[in-house]
């Protein structure tokens, strides 16, 4: 089979997507008013709150909801066949995760830019808000842990990745000046582009590599330090200084490599080698479902991404039509990202034969961020003739941005977190930022340098349930909209049908990985496990109390006000 036809399949369902079903969304459900006075506006401050044109907001909120998941999860799910990855993402991008993210960044902005578990006390009760902050904050820790993993294993595995992965950030302080100068934006991103892409050259033929131990400590887990020092740091920065402009040249520079290789796959035609579904899986191999559903999570549906709309693009949001631009075609350019990783690490640019392709995928997790980095290079060498080499590189610095990006954004998220419940229960010194950030990065490196077999391991060995976490989340987030659009009058199916069923998947997924953890006598991974599926089920109790007295209300005739008009 060519894979021709599952890249066709995948846009075809994608433009449905954004054409058609987003508008309806937009437009009947959520109703974006180009007339409403959006919190960029309204609490400006230069910092946080910034109204920001549309192109680049959503070049921040999609690389930063991208990281490296859309490639992680992917690379590891088509262990099981490229048919049931591929039907997932697609059908998952169009009524899953553009709804949920359109969603989170439409009710944020409707409650003065609120984080989705602080707006949850206006839409569902003060308990809740509570309990869901606990989970929003476990998903950005083990995020935050797994992703500075991945950029230290890409550092280590692929060096030429390191020049033009620090020079990135160069550049993007210079362009966040330059845009707050009154510059052109279209010359910043053009001559911005062409000087990461210079470095990504010198990059391929200057590796950079650590020495074997500093400070006692081996290359791995001090990259995982340096990046953790990095990412507090930039969290503290205004966001038009350092996070915007590297996050907007990031989504151009991934325009870039998306338009590289889907005109390979279209110019070279691979045929796939790896089945449509396994039937030689491993002995042990868990379950497809639920499995699958929390394996897959960025690039279908994901709850990291309701924080980072309501946590940081909603703050940035210049008109509320822009809702629809920012979330849906940012979820819309994250399944294409899945999209194109399963094509690369299913077809021929990775492996030449079936046979072979059982080589490389010889058990669940075998395959990740490296397949798609072989699998990706050797597809745009074939169809470009670019230097297998430069295209490594390429493809490890796409990976490490995106990483780095999340990180930003996830640390500064956490600061955000930790400041409201100092504000909350009167905690002043966690009010401060720089204390909060600094708690923040400490808790990240301890599950990074903890939860594993060794140190700086712990981040890639809690990637399933930081898989489960994150779609009970998406669910949680989905259930907000769903409570909200009830107290509104208006019809909750669109996100009601998603919730009920990402939330099944995801909490059986997690009792499963609990009795595994329990078994194996992971007793961090044990307690992060039952704490979060307990919040959880408090916080649909709290839910569903709130829906019963609303209609109970609606019924007697006198439903109480609605909130967020």
């Amino acid at each position: 089979m060519h894979s021709v036809l599952i890249v066709l399949f995948g846009i075809a369902g994608m433009c449905f997507g954004w054409f058609v079903y987003s508008k309806f969304i937009a437009g009947k459900i959520y109703r974006l008013d180009p007339d409403f006075k959006t919190p960029a506006h309204e609490l400006q401050d230069g910092i946080d709150y910034v109204p920001t044109n549309k192109m680049v907001l959503w070049g921040h909120h999609f690389t930063s909801v991208a990281g490296a998941a859309p490639i992680v999860g992917p690379a590891i799910a088509v262990y099981w066949g490229w048919a049931p990855a591929l039907l997932w993402v697609v059908f998952g991008t169009i009524f899953f995760a553009g709804v949920h993210d359109m969603g989170a960044l439409w009710a944020s902005a409707r409650h003065k830019g609120k984080s989705i578990g602080a707006l949850s006390e206006s839409v569902i009760g003060k308990r809740s808000r509570s309990l869901f902050m606990v989970v929003i904050f476990l998903v950005l820790l083990m995020v935050n842990a797994v992703f500075g993993v991945v950029i230290a294993n890409s550092f280590v595995g692929t060096p030429t990745a390191v020049l033009p992965a620090w020079a990135a950030i160069v550049v993007a302080l210079i362009i966040g000046q330059l845009i707050r100068r009154g510059f052109n934006l279209i010359m910043l991103c053009f001559f911005g582009v062409i000087a990461l892409y210079v470095t990504v050259w010198l990059g391929s033929m200057v590796p950079m590599e650590l020495p074997e131990t500093v400070f006692g400590m081996g290359e791995k887990p001090a990259w995982i330090i340096i990046l953790f020092i990095y990412a507090a740091i930039a969290s503290l920065l205004p966001v038009w200084m350092l996070l915007q402009p590297r996050d907007f040249i990031n989504g151009v520079q991934l325009i870039v490599g998306l338009v590289l290789l889907y005109g390979a796959v279209f110019l070279f035609m691979p045929d796939v080698t790896a089945p449509a579904f396994n039937p030689q899986l491993a002995e042990g191999t868990p379950s497809i479902v639920p499995l699958l559903f929390v394996t897959i999570a960025c690039g279908a549906v994901s709850g990291f991404h309701g924080i980072v709309s309501s946590g940081t693009s909603s703050k940035q949001l210049d008109k509320e039509p822009d809702a629809r631009f920012v979330g849906y075609l940012g979820a819309v350019g994250e399944g294409s990202l899945a999209l194109i990783t399963i094509v690369a690490v299913s077809s021929v640019a990775l492996a030449a034969s079936p046979e072979a392709w059982h080589e490389i995928y010889t058990g669940l997790g075998a395959g990740s961020t490296g397949a798609f980095i072989a699998g990706g290079s050797n597809l745009v060498n074939a169809a470009w003739g670019i230097p297998v080499a430069f295209s490594q590189t390429l493809l490890a610095v796409m990976v490490v941005l995106f990483a780095g990006t999340t990180m930003d954004s996830g640390v500064r998220l956490q600061r955000y977190i930790i400041q409201e419940w100092g504000e909350i229960y009167n905690i002043k010194w966690l009010s401060n930022s720089v204390i909060a950030t600094l708690t923040a990065v400490g808790l990240c490196l301890w599950l990074a340098f903890g939860a594993g077999s060794a140190p700086g391991e712990g981040g890639m060995e809690i990637w399933p349930l930081f898989g489960s976490t994150n779609q009970i989340l998406a669910s949680l987030t989905l259930l907000v909209l769903t409570v909200l659009l009830i107290k509104l009058g208006r019809p909750a199916y669109y996100t009601g049908i998603p919730m009920v069923f990402v939330l099944s998947m995801a909490f059986l997924a997690g009792l499963i990985q609990l009795g595994e953890y329990y078994r194996a006598g992971e007793w961090t991974l044990v307690v992060i496990d039952t704490l979060v599926l307990i919040v959880s089920v408090m916080v649909m109790l709290e839910a569903v109390s709130v829906i019963l007295k609303h209609r109970r209300a609606a019924q007697a005739g006198s439903a109480p006000a609605s909130t967020g008009s």
